[in-house]
């Protein structure tokens, strides 16, 4: 009987076996998402640099001329006037979002590393137009040509002097600031709607922002960036474009691609956790070597998140609409600063003559391929070999 007492008394409890059990089944290992984010990031990050260095010492780092067409002095004043706000933000966003922060508290921000996440994704701009020109800038604006013809696999046709432009001026801290400051506003309506309506679920606040992200880009674009004469989409397909036939033709689409990829951005600063972090930096924690290591991982996670929402929610969507486009409007090649001597009377082929612009109706242009040009002539690329029919075995 005292060896049964004593017994019981060594054996733990069975509540206590039954509480460790489930603590034990709760223990997670560490999370990797950081790191696999990050990754991601760091391999982005690594071919826009090759990329930018190649373009920056190569012959493509020129400037295309606006051509003879004369630029409204309307778009030249607006042009300015709005290059010069960004300019003068830029520095200023710089100060409020990554100086300020950490002067203060010797920390960097979600906002200080989105805002400089945000302006290296400047990098995907010109890949709407990967397989097939269909968006323009205006070559009024400074620019020094693009760098997309080392972007591995590039397929649409670009020379030297003749190429869709990046004004560097207005696009690289236009994304920077301006793509941030439209995501702020985006959290700011979530939080108005989220305390309109607090049951509201996750996913029906995702979708009411989408439908807000939808009309902000319809304003933002439709009616101010394209009608000041910033850029065009002269490929748009007409029947699902508002004010088609113009050179501020906004096709529906765009609104639908950017106002996904913006909900995206709003989603990725709205839901963080109680420390303020986001779906990407589960994990951080574990990572071992320092502060500066860790928030180095940090930014690279943000970065390759923002990244991949570019390039998932527009840039790869895009290329389907890209390959369906229209026959440019006259409106849009009539105006040289709009062509970037790609196509139009102001281009030159390797025949001497003008190019036409993209159509339907004509083989899609590529980096090898030749072309028909006005007067109906298969005119190759120089250094092209064209193929021979290869005789069937009887």
């Amino acid at each position: 009987m005292s060896d049964l007492s004593e017994q019981k008394k060594k054996s733990p409890p069975t509540e206590s076996i039954d509480a460790a059990a489930t603590l034990g089944a709760q223990v997670q290992p560490p999370s990797r998402r950081v790191g696999l984010w990050a990754a991601f990031g760091a391999a982005v990050l690594a071919l826009q640099v090759y990329v930018w260095i190649r373009w920056v010492t190569g012959p493509y780092f020129t400037s295309v001329d606006p051509g003879p067409t004369p630029v409204p002095g309307y778009m030249k004043t607006i042009l300015t006037m709005w290059t010069a706000g960004i300019v003068l933000i830029f520095p200023i966003g710089i100060w409020w979002f990554i100086v300020r922060p950490w002067v203060r508290e010797r920390r960097i921000t979600l906002d200080g590393m989105l805002i400089a996440s945000m302006g290296l994704m400047f990098f995907q701009d010109p890949l709407l137009n990967f397989f097939n020109t269909w968006c323009t800038y205006n070559t009024w604006m400074w620019n020094r040509g693009a760098w997309t013809p080392y972007i591995p696999g590039w397929s649409s046709p670009d020379e030297p002097g003749a190429q869709v432009v990046e004004p560097l001026l207005m696009n690289a801290p236009g994304y920077a600031v301006g793509v941030l400051l439209c995501t702020i506003a985006g959290c700011w309506f979530m939080r108005k709607v989220k305390g309109r309506w607090p049951g509201i679920s996750n996913l029906q606040l995702i979708g009411v922002t989408f439908v807000y992200a939808f009309f902000f880009d319809l304003v933002m674009e439709g009616f101010v960036l394209m009608p000041i004469g910033l850029y065009t989409f002269p490929g748009s397909i007409q029947s699902l474009s508002i004010n088609a036939g113009t050179y501020y033709q906004w096709p529906v689409y765009e609104g639908l691609m950017w106002g996904g990829a913006q909900t995206a951005f709003c989603c990725l600063r709205y839901f963080t956790d109680d420390r303020g972090r986001t779906v990407v930096e589960r994990g951080l924690d574990n990572i071992r070597g320092g502060v500066v290591k860790q928030q180095f991982i940090r930014f690279l996670a943000i970065f390759g998140a923002c990244s991949a929402i570019f390039l998932c929610f527009y840039n790869i969507p895009v290329q389907f609409f890209a390959a369906h486009s229209d026959p440019w409007p006259e409106d849009v090649q009539k105006r040289s600063y709009f062509t970037s001597k790609i196509c139009g009377e102001d281009s030159v082929g390797p025949d001497g003559k003008p190019m036409p612009c993209p159509d339907p109706s004509l083989p899609m242009p590529s980096v090898e391929s030749g072309y028909v040009n006005f007067d109906r002539e298969f005119v190759p690329r120089e250094g092209s070999q064209l193929p021979t029919m290869v005789p069937l075995d009887r």
